[in-house]
């Protein structure tokens, strides 16, 4: 019988608890513990798989467990030094986006990764989502440029403004939600990014002076192709501002449908309903030659199906031995991408990259 792969699952919160159950439903995986800050917080989900060994101390854990892998689910601000620790220790590792929070961070994890021979897969959820790869695919036949209009703004309240509240102790929601939608961006133009611009506002006194918790970012590629994301966080975020997610190029546009529904709803930052498809050429009347298609994607995965894919996919590049200096680099690439947003609006100036 083949050994199972030992997998540290490290933060258990939303995005970690989601990945603790994928880990415990695929066979090749081997939850061998859970860290949390306090015991209490990991409770429930210790308890749903079947009473896994839970650690309040990160170097404990991995000192004890001596994990195969380490799935890092933590704020961003502990993203790097975890990875390197996991690196160090022989483990591979999956980690959720951002990779760092500077470009010099996320460059270091790259380069020891690669000299330690070991897989590190970030988790850029889009990325294995079957709906939005069809929506990438269909802006590839839109022609050049194209102009692509993102945004994930989320009226937040209670426990998700607690932890917005935490994630802005460390970045904007520019740069921890934007990262995915850049990605997406890159993936469309296949252009190299030259340009960042930034707008940004503090619409709360609970963040520090230095803090934004709205922010829209302008971006230009090489290829004359242009994209701007918009994220805000907090009670007084207008829920008619929730999700835009179009695209158009000289031949047409393609758009997710609107899913209805409470933006802090994790399921419906992902989720896409439809994808409308917009052919934009004109007969000798001046008028369309093709009416409107609408492309179902109802039998899309909901949130916990898309992390089962995730670790699919980590699985897969650890037994594959899956060569993710391509993975790696996009990742790299797109944080360097909102962090240039972050710079281009504290000083009011362009970024150019």
């Amino acid at each position: 019988m083949e050994k199972k792969l030992r997998v540290l699952v490290v933060g258990c919160g939303n995005m970690g608890a989601s990945h603790a159950r994928a880990y415990h439903k695929i066979p090749q995986f081997e939850v061998a513990g859970l860290v949390s800050r306090t015991p209490e917080s990991r409770k429930e989900l210790t308890e749903e798989l079947g009473g896994v060994p839970g650690y309040n101390s990160f170097e404990e854990a991995l000192e004890i467990a001596k994990p195969d892998a380490v799935s890092i689910n933590t704020y961003p601000d502990t993203h790097a030094d975890y990875v390197i620790k996991s690196l160090n220790a022989g483990a591979h590792v999956f980690v959720e986006k951002p990779l760092a929070l500077t470009v010099e961070q996320a460059q270091q994890i790259v380069d020891k990764a690669l000299s330690v021979n070991k897989k590190v897969v970030v988790g850029y959820i889009l990325r294995v989502h079957p709906a939005w790869k069809k929506f990438i695919e269909i802006a590839h036949t839109l022609g050049k440029p194209l102009v692509m209009r993102m945004n994930l703004n989320q009226q937040s309240s209670g426990k998700t403004w607690a932890t917005h509240l935490n994630l802005m102790k460390s970045m904007s929601p520019i740069v921890d939600c934007g990262v995915h939608y850049v990605d997406v961006m890159c993936q469309m133009t296949e252009s190299k990014p030259v340009s960042v611009n930034a707008i940004g506002a503090k619409l709360t006194d609970e963040v520090a002076e230095d803090m934004y918790n709205y922010g829209h970012l302008q971006v230009t590629f090489e290829d004359g192709s242009v994209g701007w994301y918009e994220a805000g966080w907090g009670p007084m975020i207008s829920e008619t501002a929730f999700f835009v997610k179009d695209v158009m190029g000289p031949k047409g546009a393609v758009s997710i449908v609107e899913k209805t529904g409470n933006s802090d709803d994790i399921d419906l930052h992902s989720k896409t309903n439809s994808l409308k498809l917009h052919h934009g050429k004109l007969g000798p009347d001046r008028k369309f030659e093709k009416q409107d298609e609408f492309i179902s994607t109802e039998d899309e995965p909901d949130h916990q199906g898309l992390c089962d894919l995730e670790q699919e996919f980590f699985l897969k590049a650890i037994q594959e031995d899956l060569d993710l200096t391509a993975h790696l680099n996009d990742a790299v690439n797109s944080l360097k991408i909102v962090m240039a947003a972050d710079e281009a609006f504290k000083t009011g100036k362009t970024v150019f990259l």
